[in-house]
């Protein structure tokens, strides 16, 4: 398949300046193909900026960063429309929204108005500027990060937007040799800003990435492992640990980004370890859990192991 060798070489690609963070990176690029946006949370320092820049420059797509703060407005992201003296009209200045790979760094800062900014965006690929409809490029990817351990001054996403997400991808902190990998690539002369120089080569263009789209979508779900996506969204519905479980879109999601890796992983169909795969990152920011279950020291990933645990597996 197509997308499989495209894949393979974005790993040899990535693996040139990321280290540590395979799984993450995965996740990142499952999202890509699949069309959906990414929250990623983890404490700074852990190669999220990096990977972004990194798929940008694989994939030959526009990159732009938006640090969010508590004073930044929607027009900072969308844009405005700007009066022109020397020609006595408006013209459209386009935000950094108008981009194809948008990292949206400590998205939590910025108040509910600023947050909701990037809601039609990222549903309906386009945004609406003085009641003037604009589209925005193809492929159109949010990745916005998060610090899961500093609360000040930061505004909780809301509900509706989080399920606007395919996946939340935790970045955790690197093996500790891992690390040392890093360490020893600064000292040879690694520049995280400068990819190029890193031999970081492109591997596809955004034209392309239609193409495998195209594979991903002709690959094939059999009726039982509909039914598994479905079983995972009603025993989650039905979790006593859950004040709220997955919604129709989580199982919409979690069924497509399957069709997606299982490509990757050369397959023209669709395996229950593709779903097992992908559960906690499509369910981790959609559940909600019972106070006593966080007494009880469970957190949203170890939820959705119960849940897989009591779901029956199809053969």
């Amino acid at each position: 398949m197509f997308i499989n060798e495209i894949y393979s070489r974005i790993q040899t690609e990535a693996a040139k300046v990321i280290v540590g963070q395979d799984e993450a990176f995965e996740q990142i690029v499952v999202a890509l193909f699949t069309g959906g946006h990414v929250l990623l949370e983890g404490v700074p320092g852990t190669a999220k900026t990096l990977m972004a820049k990194t798929l940008a420059h694989l994939i030959d797509a526009r990159f732009r960063r938006v640090q969010f703060t508590p004073d930044l407005m929607p027009s900072d992201i969308v844009g405005t429309q700007v009066f022109d003296v020397a020609t006595s009209r408006f013209h459209l200045r386009r935000g950094p929204i108008f981009t194809q790979i948008l990292l949206g760094d400590e998205v939590n800062r910025a108040p509910a108005k600023t947050q909701s900014a990037l809601l039609e965006a990222m549903e309906e690929r386009q945004v609406t500027i003085e009641g003037e409809r604009h589209l925005l490029p193809e492929p159109f990817m949010v990745l916005a990060t998060q610090n899961p351990v500093e609360y000040e001054g930061t505004y909780p996403l809301p509900e509706a937007q989080l399920d606007r997400f395919l996946f939340k991808v935790l970045i955790d902190y690197p093996p500790a040799e891992a690390e040392t990998e890093v360490l020893r690539r600064y000292h040879g002369g690694f520049d995280a800003h400068d990819l190029v120089t890193a031999g970081l080569e492109r591997v596809i263009t955004p034209a392309d990435i239609a193409r495998c789209r195209a594979e991903i979508s002709a690959v094939t779900v059999e009726p039982g492992i509909m039914n598994y996506v479905t079983q995972i969204a009603v025993a989650s519905r039905r979790s006593p640990d859950l004040i709220l479980g997955g919604s129709p879109r989580a199982s919409i999601y979690l069924l497509l980004a399957s069709k997606t890796y299982a490509a990757l992983q050369g397959r023209s169909f669709v395996i229950p370890d593709d779903v097992k795969a992908l559960a906690a990152p499509v369910y981790r920011h959609r559940i909600i859990l019972k106070p006593e279950a966080e007494i009880e020291g469970l957190d949203a990933d170890a939820v959705v192991r119960r849940i897989l645990a009591k779901v029956e597996v199809p053969r």
